[in-house]
């Protein structure tokens, strides 16, 4: 994939770092990660 910039990666980069140090194990979809765990 690509990014549109770096900063634009590096933020989904910390998100997706905050979602996995506060999330239950488990299994996650990607946009799951992205919203920080909020379902539809």
């Amino acid at each position: 994939h690509r990014a549109l910039s770096r900063s634009v990666f590096a933020l989904g980069a910390l998100k997706a770092a905050e979602f996995a140090a506060s999330a239950a194990p488990g299994f996650y979809s990607f946009e799951e990660v992205l919203t920080c765990g909020r379902r539809r």
